[in-house]
């Protein structure tokens, strides 16, 4: 899977967003609620995505928003955690998806990037390349797969 490169100077607005998704909280997440978010992402998605987003709690600020829905969460999305600049992991629970809490999530996190001064940022091993096109007009890096996620110890 392909990479992508967002330009972070023309990011949209997060306020109407925000607006938009009724019912559901979006925030940064908080260092006491480590084991709460971890539970449902290694549930809901990956025990490696789980260890992945260990990163965003040593962030200052965390790299890691949490979408939550009368007090459970329903989504998230980190940011610096593969690496510098690097978007991802991401997910939102089966039964919330199609509500505009993904994009929310995703833009909330690349505002963080850009707040940490980067002016690109990267979406490392995309899968749905175009929720991230329509989103923020990101854009397929060539030759970027199989990119940092590949096993660099194993032979060819």
């Amino acid at each position: 899977m392909p990479d992508m490169l967002v330009n972070l100077l023309k990011l949209p607005p997060l306020e109407p967003l925000l607006a938009e998704i009724e019912s559901v909280v979006v925030r940064r997440a908080r260092v006491w609620e480590i084991g709460v978010v971890r539970a449902f992402v290694e549930e809901q998605f990956s025990a490696m995505w789980a260890d992945e987003i260990s990163v965003a709690y040593a962030r200052r600020p965390v790299s890691l928003y949490v979408a939550t829905r009368e007090g459970r969460v329903v989504g998230f999305a980190a940011y610096e955690c593969t690496s510098r600049a690097f978007f991802g992991p991401t997910g939102v629970a089966e039964s919330e998806r199609g509500r505009g809490i993904g994009r929310t999530l995703l833009v909330a996190s690349l505002w963080g990037l850009r707040e940490l001064g980067y002016v690109y940022g990267i979406i490392g091993g995309v899968g749905p390349f175009e929720f991230y096109e329509r989103a923020v007009g990101a854009t397929i890096i060539p030759g970027s797969a199989p990119g940092i996620y590949t096993d660099l110890l194993r032979t060819p």
